[in-house]
């Protein structure tokens, strides 16, 4: 029998992703409110003791990432249910490229998370975000938004691969959501203890944080930085994918 191509094989484990997606109901609310409901906070409850006046510009690029990192982790429950209930076990034994299931979950991530970063850019602009940028601007941030969100996605899938359980998935995609409150998206480093500050400017969401607020509303933007730490998180979450794919027939 002749086996589906990768493309075709893709696009229907895509379309299965976006439509689980769409069933679960409550995880897609939230995935979209948690985000919007930490915008509203940070602005009105405690803007005004970070920053008396423009706090929303400053503070919407680090939501923009959280944002991200609340839809991806997502993705590592999704795989680790495949693998554990048998799914990825049959999807082996049929004449398709076994490892576009896992495709379909990080393409119909992205997916989700640039709608749902959308949504949250236009809550912003609503109470008062005012980009100072742009079309090519923009046009740089989304690239950076999608560059981060396809790294952290295939990282979540890959910590789905080798969890014992959903729950297991959760806790450790759980783990990496505090990445950007180390970071300068909510106050800036300087505020932080001296201990601190080298972490938090030498961590993976830090360069992105800035690059996208200087794209949007000026200032520094280390764009370098922030496409090596996209590009090196995919790489390597990809080659540990591929290793454990080969390793996992018996799951």
């Amino acid at each position: 029998m002749s086996g589906v191509g990768v493309g075709r094989a893709s696009s229907v484990f895509i379309g299965r992703s976006l439509r689980h997606s769409l069933r679960d109901g409550e995880g897609l609310l939230m995935a979209i409110a948690l985000p919007v409901i930490m915008l509203l906070m940070f602005t009105f409850v405690f803007g005004g003791a970070i920053q008396a006046e423009g706090y929303v510009d400053f503070v919407v690029p680090g939501v923009i990432l959280v944002c991200a990192g609340f839809g991806a982790s997502s993705v590592a429950v999704s795989v680790n249910r495949d693998i554990t209930r048998g799914a990825m076990r049959r999807f082996r034994t049929m004449p398709i490229p076994s490892a576009t299931a896992l495709s379909g979950h990080v393409v119909a991530s992205v997916i989700r998370n640039l709608v749902a970063t959308a949504i949250v850019v236009a809550v912003a602009i609503g109470i008062g975000f005012r980009p100072t940028t742009d079309p090519l601007a923009w046009l740089g941030a989304l690239l950076l938004v999608t560059g981060w969100i396809l790294a952290i996605t295939t990282l979540f899938a890959f910590l789905g691969m080798v969890s014992s359980s959903p729950e297991a998935a959760n806790g450790y995609g759980f783990a990496l959501l505090f990445l950007p409150y180390l970071s300068s998206a909510f106050v800036p480093i300087e505020t932080m203890p001296a201990i601190l500050q080298p972490i938090a400017r030498h961590q993976p969401v830090n360069p992105l944080v800035e690059s996208i607020r200087g794209l949007l509303v000026g200032g520094e933007a280390p764009l370098s930085a922030s496409i090596t730490w996209c590009v090196g998180i995919t790489t390597v979450a990809l080659v540990l994918i591929v290793w454990r794919f080969g390793r996992d027939r018996d799951r």
